[in-house]
């Protein structure tokens, strides 16, 4: 072989090396955004089982309460509530939820329902109204933390 066909053969195979080169750090870069993409969808997937089981008990109690100033649903869900509540703050936080913010605030709601309790065998119905909306209102801001990814706005 002469020193054009060398040469012309080296140049080929730069080419392709640089070719196959470029196309692993594409595929590399791709494979990164692809990972990205598929550890967000498993956080967008997430299920919090707890706040979910929590919100039906509320739900129950609650809202004939502010429908009809009814509290013997609360009353009557009152421990169901702790208890609800307790398994909750006891359990594992979903990755976008897990801040000291949300920790701190299923604290106050197992601690505030352990009270409600109290304030039920009290049987002062204006107390337990008070303290029943208090409890909702801290359940929709811990609500609103799930549903903002854990970046709670003011």
């Amino acid at each position: 072989m002469n020193r054009r066909s060398i040469l012309f053969l080296f140049l080929i195979a730069t080419g392709i090396l640089a070719a196959c080169s470029g196309k692993k750090e594409a595929t590399a870069e791709e494979h990164a955004h692809e990972h990205e993409a598929a550890a967000a969808a498993d956080v967008a997937n997430e299920e919090w089982k707890e706040m979910d089981e929590f919100h039906m008990l509320m739900a129950e109690a609650f809202h004939p309460y502010k429908d009809s100033s009814n509290l013997e649903t609360a009353k009557a869900k009152a421990s169901d509530l702790a208890t609800s509540a307790e398994k909750w703050a006891n359990a594992p936080l979903p990755r976008k939820v897990d801040t000291e913010d949300t920790k701190k605030k299923l604290e106050e709601l197992k601690t505030g329902t352990a009270a409600f309790v109290e304030t039920v065998k009290a049987g002062n119905d204006k107390a337990i109204g008070e303290e029943l909306t208090k409890l909702h209102d801290l359940f929709h801001s811990i609500q609103e933390l799930w549903y903002e990814g854990g970046e709670h706005k003011h």
